[in-house]
């Protein structure tokens, strides 16, 4: 069987493995206070080019979607974001768990548009009915977004200076963030990123390590006794080493950014190999996610000896299904896929 479902069904890139195991009897503090957590911070302070940045690390893409947005709300606040955005369409309701509505724009291939955004808000503030309604209280976006594309330079920074007027925070979804910033099709980079937002996390999880993401914080903005508010989301790991360490290796000798180039090569090659032999494509996604038309009856056959996501119905003979490669992805696997379709 060759899986192509998601990019977090490998382990870990074997020099976290290696670091992991050589350091393994080491003592040192806890809750992030290790050296090697401070390593990684500032490592991830230099590649942002945001010398201010509060970095703080936590185990999963949803603990830290949960965290952030009820850390910045009030308790009268909501968070805005596409309608297939993934706190809106694949978190199971976290974010409403912690007491906040998820308020939802149109998506363009999974993308926000400042109009849409800059309406909206000026709408909410023009209505007199407001004090009855869920407030805006910040914005939320993916890069990549929930269809593998991407925000440029510029719809960036048109969505920050919206929330900017507004007064209220631009945060970014980075789970696949090195698959964004590695695509071949982006004039965005890290330091962009920190530029714009006004805090983001660095997926780490579906990007080469065991687990983890890292949030950063970009202009002295982390909410008051923001460890506190980390416990008491459950999201305080004790052996803090263990996401620090890995982020440490991440960004050492630009590991992160090459492995997730490899990703990225590996998607174009999958992509390519589906559009020559006749596939058609949902849309054209520059990152690692790969969404093909497909027929049907075929899917039930290739699912016999291929494993990949059901994204959804096109018509009454055709689906959407999604294929992504990952840091670990090999041509074998490619080479095996094609001989298949």
């Amino acid at each position: 069987m060759w899986y192509f479902d998601n990019d977090y069904l490998e382990g870990a890139h074997p020099e976290i493995l290696r670091r992991l195991a050589e350091t393994n009897l080491e003592q040192t503090p806890g809750y992030g206070e290790d050296d090697y957590s401070k390593s990684a911070r500032e490592k991830i302070r230099v590649a942002c080019d945001c010398p201010d940045a509060d970095i703080y690390f936590t185990a999963g893409g949803t603990q830290t979607n949960a965290l952030v947005i009820d850390s910045l709300l009030h308790s009268y606040e909501g968070v805005i974001s596409a309608r297939t955005g993934h706190v809106n369409a694949h978190e199971s309701g976290a974010i409403e768990f912690t007491g906040h509505k998820v308020l939802p724009l149109p998506q363009y291939q999974g993308r926000i548009s400042a109009s849409d955004l800059s309406a909206y808000l000026a709408g909410f503030w023009k209505d007199e009915n407001r004090e009855h309604m869920v407030f805006p209280g910040m914005v939320y976006i993916s890069h990549p977004t929930e269809y593998g594309t991407l925000y440029t330079k510029d719809e960036l920074s048109a969505l920050s200076g919206i929330c900017r007027t507004y007064r209220i925070p631009l945060y970014l979804d980075g789970a696949r963030l090195g698959y964004g910033l590695m695509s071949r099709r982006t004039d965005v980079t890290l330091p962009d990123i920190a530029k714009y937002c006004d805090v983001f996390y660095i997926g780490g999880t579906k990007v080469g390590a065991l687990f983890g993401e890292a949030i950063v914080f970009t202009r002295r903005n982390t909410p008051a006794h923001f460890t506190a508010l980390l416990k008491q989301h459950g999201a305080l790991l004790a052996k803090g080493r263990m996401l620090g360490l890995q982020f440490d290796t991440l960004f050492t000798g630009g590991l992160y950014f090459q492995i997730s180039a490899h990703a990225i090569d590996m998607a174009e090659r999958l992509k390519d190999m589906f559009v020559r032999k006749g596939y058609e494509l949902f849309m054209d996604s520059p990152t690692n996610q790969q969404f093909i038309i497909l027929e049907n009856s075929f899917i039930e056959r290739l699912r016999e000896e291929v494993s990949f996501s059901y994204w959804e119905p096109l018509d009454e003979h055709r689906s959407v299904v999604r294929f992504a490669t990952s840091w670990a992805t090999t041509a074998e696997q490619l080479d095996a896929l094609e001989r298949l379709i």
